[in-house]
């Protein structure tokens, strides 16, 4: 029961992804497990109209025709190029060797029509010539096949290469110098994939992109951080290729799925992404929100919170009792100060949730209507009485 309903969840993300409008799905290797396989057939038999699927193996036959049986659209290979990895992981063997199995691999997903990209694993511990020979090597391969009698060369060189920063060390003046290198020598398309291990993944990603790389591997919590990152310079391109508004969907639904919590601080889509305390940013940014906003709420379907405390300006609650539908323009200026106090100074004494700033809000509202309503009935009274 439990495998159908992460199969349906599953389906569900990689739809989502595709109607929000990224390129490319990668899958977990088919060869890992069973489920991995059976997903893969899955979600490739979706059909979806905006994404491709790809799927991460290693760089062995094995692998890749395995995948390519799954019926993806294309494959992902990567090997270790650095000595730790060269040493410790693929027995001893040394560049030459690497390099005769990566063609091997790519040559017989070529063959099957399918799309590749070939990726270093390690890159940034890997030796600089090392990487460039291989990259050199994957990019410009091509056949001879004869046709009545005349050699035609073909190419069947990968799709895009990848630089990975496998365990995050790499800085971002590192990364700008290895991608600026790499664009130099290879005409494919460059995709960077990034570890977060020292804090400098969305950084990392940015100054890829800045160096010439045109892919960056992402996931649901990086996606829009890079995308937060990316939208003050590029805004127009990232409006017109994405469905901004759904990013807060995708990633509720993927936090729910994987059974994890959405951090409050998350940038675009956290609570505290669009939320304002201090008196003097509210004040600001009613009058205009770009003063302490470089990114737009509604760009993503979603709208500021002035949240309350000690540093709470009235013009805040001003706009938070509007935002409630209780027509700030019918509370006289003494109220909403009256009210502003008074959460200040609860806010003094303890932590102010938005629901008890609100419960607040509205019985001072309830009080201002019985009052409004007393005043009725007297000035009532007198005309009958006259």
């Amino acid at each position: 029961m439990r495998t159908s309903q992460l199969r349906r969840k599953s389906k569900c993300i990689a739809t989502m992804l595709s109607e929000f409008g990224v390129d490319y799905i990668e899958l977990t290797n088919p060869a890992a497990s069973p489920q991995s396989r059976d997903d893969c057939e899955a979600i490739c038999k979706l059909g979806l109209k905006q994404a491709k699927i790809l799927t991460h193996t290693r760089c062995t036959l094995e692998d890749a025709k395995l995948a390519c049986d799954c019926g993806v659209d294309g494959v992902d290979v990567v090997i270790g190029t650095s000595q730790f990895l060269r040493e410790h992981s693929l027995g001893g063997k040394d560049m030459v060797a690497i390099t005769k199995q990566a063609i091997e691999v790519i040559e017989y997903i070529k063959s099957r029509g399918c799309e590749v990209r070939f990726s270093s694993e390690d890159s940034f511990r890997s030796d600089l010539v090392d990487l460039l020979s291989i990259y050199r090597a994957v990019n410009t391969l091509r056949t001879a096949t004869t046709n009545r009698g005349c050699l035609k060369r073909n190419n069947v060189g990968v799709g895009r290469v990848g630089v990975a920063d496998t365990v995050g060390c790499a800085s971002p003046r590192q990364v700008y110098d290895l991608v600026r290198t790499l664009r130099g020598c290879v005409s494919t398309d460059i995709e960077v994939h990034f570890h977060d291990d020292t804090g400098c993944a969305v950084a990392n990603s940015f100054t890829a992109l800045e160096a010439g790389a045109t892919r960056i591997q992402t996931w649901s919590d990086f996606t829009k951080r890079k995308m937060a990152r990316m939208m003050p310079t590029s805004r127009d391109y990232i409006l017109s290729k994405y469905k901004l508004d759904q990013l807060k969907a995708i990633e509720d639904f993927v936090a729910e799925a994987v059974e994890i919590n959405v951090p409050f601080n998350n940038p675009i889509t956290g609570f505290c992404a669009f939320t304002h305390k201090a008196g003097i940013h509210a004040k600001a940014i009613l009058n205009s929100p770009s003063t302490y906003e470089i990114l737009k709420p509604e760009d993503f379907g979603l709208s500021s919170v002035h949240f309350t405390s000690r540093l709470t300006g009235w013009n805040a609650i001003k706009s938070r009792v509007d935002q409630l539908g209780l027509d700030a323009n019918s509370w006289p200026e003494d109220q909403i100060r009256q009210v502003t106090a008074k959460i200040k100074q609860m806010a003094d004494l303890k932590v102010m949730t938005l629901d008890e700033t609100d419960a607040l809000i509205r019985s001072f509202h309830l009080d201002l209507q019985k009052s409004h309503g007393q005043n009725g009935q007297n000035g009532e009274s007198v005309e009958k009485a006259t």
